[in-house]
């Protein structure tokens, strides 16, 4: 079984992001689980949503709490929460940022990817200046740099899961996937 956990901050789409990842990898005939945990719903607070993928049916209910990936919506949860907390060692992160992957191997020895997901989103008018949603740009940017889920399965999920602006969407979805950018140095366990 493999388990992810997606960090973000309400109004970002880190939900529908594992919603996505969900329908996506369910598409291409695997079992899957998505599912949040959040307190007060409200704009700019922090949101975890929790996926696993596995080949029979997954019958664990419990949050994530040892991942072998982790998505980040928003970087500045970084200096905010413990975001690597049980995060297996040669772990995947994926950092929405425009620094380079390379500014972030002070986390540890983990596989780190960095896009710019919320220029992204801006592009395509997801979201406000002040609050762009990055979800769709940021599961783009995940097909490729995990290899868990097909970028086409990915986006045939944005267009069932998130109808508005689809087209928006999946284009943000192919942007982010070729703009990933991944740290030359591979981890070492």
């Amino acid at each position: 079984m493999r388990e992810l956990r997606i960090h973000g901050r309400g109004g970002q789409g880190a939900v529908i992001a594992s919603k996505v990842l969900a329908v996506a990898i369910f598409k291409e005939g695997r079992w899957v689980q998505s599912f949040p945990a959040f307190g007060v719903e409200r704009r700019g607070a922090p949101v975890t949503a929790f996926l696993r993928v596995a080949d029979s049916p997954v019958l664990l209910r419990c949050e994530v709490t040892t991942p072998d990936d982790l998505i980040v919506l928003d970087p500045t949860l970084l200096d905010a929460i413990d975001i690597t907390a049980g995060l297996k060692p040669g772990g995947s992160i994926l950092i929405n940022s425009a620094a380079a992957p390379e500014a972030y191997a002070h986390i540890g020895p983990y596989r780190i990817a960095t896009v710019d997901a919320s220029a992204i989103a801006l592009k395509y008018g997801l979201g406000s200046r002040t609050q762009p949603i990055v979800n769709t740009a940021i599961v783009g940017a995940f097909a490729v740099f995990s290899g868990l889920v097909s970028l086409d399965k990915v986006c045939a999920a944005i267009e069932d899961e998130v109808p508005r602006h689809a087209e928006e969407n999946v284009a943000a979805a192919r942007e982010a996937a070729e703009l990933v950018r991944i740290a030359q140095e591979a981890a070492h366990v």
